[in-house]
């Protein structure tokens, strides 16, 4: 079972929702079908969405695996909580007028190397399967 995979999944859906609620909403306030129409917050907050997009999903494809495959609770756990993190810091940086490019550095930076980590953890592990069992 993915007990904590399906937790911080769920964690990073609300998230998403969030983002994409902000983004229906400034569309209906400015009356933009699609794309921004030049309005700087409905960019911010489309891009923050596509942003979030683009890399959860290999996060939580590699903490998945990770626990498919037996690695111990804290190793899948902490990775989760900090990609979390990630994502919530680069939103708020990247949503805030003018964009606080430190906040959107550190999210990315937490992001980057929360997947850097889970794809090297990932490797390790099967390694280390592969040659315990």
């Amino acid at each position: 079972m993915l007990l904590i995979t399906s937790v911080i999944a769920a964690a990073l859906t609300i998230i998403f929702v969030k983002l994409s609620f902000a983004v229906i909403g400034l569309r209906r306030k400015n009356q933009i079908g699609l794309g921004s129409g030049g309005h700087d917050d409905l960019e911010r907050a489309i891009r923050a969405q596509g942003n979030f997009a683009e890399y959860v999903p290999f996060g939580i494809i590699l903490i998945a695996c990770l626990e498919l495959n037996g690695a111990p609770w804290w190793l899948v756990t902490l990775p989760g909580i900090t990609l979390i993190i990630g994502r919530l810091v680069h939103a708020k940086g990247i949503n805030v007028p003018p964009p606080d490019f430190s906040k959107r550095v550190l999210g990315m930076k937490l992001t980057f190397g929360t997947l850097i980590s889970l794809a090297v953890l990932n490797l390790g592990w099967v390694i280390y399967k592969l040659f315990t069992v």
